[in-house]
């Protein structure tokens, strides 16, 4: 079967299209013949060597997929041969066919096209995971996004707006001002125009942020830690700019707010009845057109390089969708 193939850890540059025998499903997984993988910035990171793990090489990218059941794992009961589905995975999603825990996969509802599924489970499981499962946001709380325009910002923008809170979007550019604004975003900051802690403190009549959801790391992070407000929760989500921030811990001390880690994929490994409650909850969302995920544009699966490096320029927004049947 053909599948894009990563034999090192040199970046996009070096991935290529091969051929490799077709998986086969443990006891607890699924085959999938693969209709769409989406493309995400974690992919990049895995690629290039820069992700906190390294899978065994040669192995095939893609955390994120959806398409149809061919096969089930001894122990699999929720799924049979012919289900539409959506998974995550740390690899396998660029091919035609890859294997999925049943756990980290879920049942697609009747209408739900499969590229808006595939980027579901990574996007906004980490918001959701985020929002309602860490921070316990409520409604009328004010949330800051930063990398509000990618997949996983996008994501917490639009979800967020669902949950009632009151979004303030962190962007590296205009142009992405009016994507941010069409999901939900009340005001929006650029960043690397503006003084983020004067805009802030601005839009918020010097109050600060409930809740920061933090894509980029380093000094942006730094930042917003001296933004939260009293009793509010700060959370790292990523660190895209490839600076792990440092700060004061007599800031969180003073304001009595928290830091928390937000890590969707370890948690639903060690947790995995409350992962698929998630994802349940998800896909009903979509299929009711309560979230809506934004397709930066969709490629065959010859161009995941240009697709990858895209994502690694910051020219995407929203997600790129790899169309593979």
């Amino acid at each position: 079967m053909k599948a894009v193939l990563c034999k090192s850890f040199t970046g996009p540059g070096d991935l290529r299209l091969g051929e490799i025998d077709e998986p086969k499903p443990a006891a607890d997984e699924i085959l999938i013949d693969v209709h769409a993988a989406s493309v995400s910035f974690m992919d990049q990171l895995m690629v290039s060597g820069l992700y906190q793990m390294r899978p065994p090489t040669p192995f095939v990218p893609g955390t994120e997929a959806s398409g149809v059941v061919v096969a089930i794992g001894d122990k699999v009961t929720a799924f049979r041969p012919g289900d539409r589905v959506a998974c995550s995975s740390w690899t396998g999603g660029y091919a035609e066919r890859m294997t999925a825990k049943a756990s980290k996969s879920v049942l697609l509802p009747d209408g739900v096209a499969f590229e808006a599924a595939a980027t579901v489970l990574h996007n906004y499981g980490t918001a959701y995971y985020a929002l309602v499962e860490r921070a316990r946001a409520k409604r009328g709380e004010t949330l800051l996004v930063t990398g509000a325009a990618g997949g996983v910002g996008l994501a917490a923008v639009d979800l967020g707006r669902h949950l009632g809170l009151r979004v303030i979007a962190g962007v590296g550019s205009d142009d992405k001002a009016a994507l941010v604004r069409d999901y939900g975003a009340s005001d929006v900051v650029n960043y690397r125009s503006e003084d983020l802690r004067d805009r802030i403190k601005s839009i918020t009549s010097g109050d600060g942020i409930d809740i920061g959801f933090d894509n980029i790391g380093g000094a942006i992070f730094e930042q917003i830690a001296r933004l939260m407000k009293w009793g509010g929760r700060l959370m790292p989500i990523g660190f895209t700019c490839g600076e792990v921030p440092s700060i004061p811990m007599n800031l969180p001390l003073l304001k009595n707010y928290s830091i928390i880690g937000v890590f969707v994929g370890a948690w639903a490994e060690k947790f995995s009845t409350e992962a698929a409650r998630m994802n349940d909850a998800l896909v009903q969302l979509l299929a009711e057109g309560k979230i809506r995920p934004h397709i930066d544009r969709i490629l065959p699966l010859d161009e995941a390089t240009e697709a990858m490096q895209a994502v690694a320029n910051r020219t995407v927004q929203g997600r790129i969708v790899l169309k593979i049947r």
